[in-house]
C-alpha cells in the first residue's frame, strides 16, 4: 500500500495546490501570476498561470496549455512548484518580478546595476560582482560575496533598494535608501 501512496499521493498533492491557484482566478486576473517550475539542477522554468489550462503528473507529465499545446516535463527532475495567490499580487509581487537589469543608486548620488537571475543568482556592476537572491516577504533579498546585502522592494507604484553593509542583517537599519528601476523593456 505504502509503494502506491508515494506515485500516487506526490502527484495528487501538486494537482491540488495548481487547481487551488487556478480556481483562485477570474476573467480580469492579473497577468503577473506565476507558476514557478524549479528543477533540481537550479534551472527555472516560469510560466504565466493565466495561459496554463492544466498541469498533468501521470506519465507522460505535461503542462496542457489553454491553446491546447502539450509541453512534456520530467516530475523526476522537479525539486518544487511555486505558485503566486492572485489575492496576494497586489501586496506581494511574485519571484518573477524581479527578473531582470536593475538600475539602483550607490548612496552618494552615483547609479549601478545589479542583474537578478531566474536561478537565483545576482551580478552587479561594482564592487564583488557576483551574490545571489531569494523572495522573501514579496521582496527581493540579495547576498553579495563582499558581505554587503541589499532589498528591492515594491512601495506603491515604485520600486527603492535598501542596503545593507557587511555585518548588518535585514532587521537593522539600512546604510542607504535609493530608488529602484527595472530597465528591461518587458512589463514586470
Amino acid at each position: 500500500m505504502r509503494n502506491l501512496i508515494r506515485p500516487v499521493g506526490v502527484p495528487a498533492i501538486f494537482l491540488l495546490a495548481f487547481a487551488a491557484v487556478v480556481a483562485t482566478q477570474t476573467a480580469s486576473a492579473d497577468d503577473r501570476d506565476s507558476v514557478v517550475i524549479t528543477y533540481k539542477d537550479g534551472h527555472h522554468q516560469s510560466l504565466s498561470a493565466a495561459e496554463i489550462a492544466r498541469i498533468d503528473l501521470q506519465a507522460p507529465a505535461a503542462i496542457v496549455y489553454k491553446d491546447g499545446h502539450r509541453e512534456k516535463i520530467s516530475t523526476e527532475e522537479i525539486e518544487r512548484i511555486e505558485f503566486s495567490d492572485s489575492g496576494m499580487t497586489a501586496m506581494t509581487p511574485s519571484r518573477s518580478h524581479f527578473f531582470g537589469k536593475w538600475e539602483v543608486g550607490e548612496g552618494n548620488g552615483s547609479n549601478f546595476y545589479i542583474v537578478l537571475e531566474e536561478n537565483g543568482n545576482a551580478k552587479k556592476s561594482i564592487g564583488a560582482t557576483h551574490g545571489t537572491w531569494t523572495l522573501v516577504d514579496g521582496e527581493a533579498r540579495i547576498a553579495w560575496d563582499d558581505g554587503w546585502h541589499d532589498v528591492i522592494r515594491k512601495v506603491g507604484s515604485k520600486h527603492e533598494k535598501l542596503a545593507f553593509e557587511p555585518g548588518k542583517s535585514f532587521s537593522d537599519s539600512p546604510s542607504n535608501v535609493t530608488a529602484a528601476r527595472n530597465t528591461q523593456a518587458k512589463p514586470i
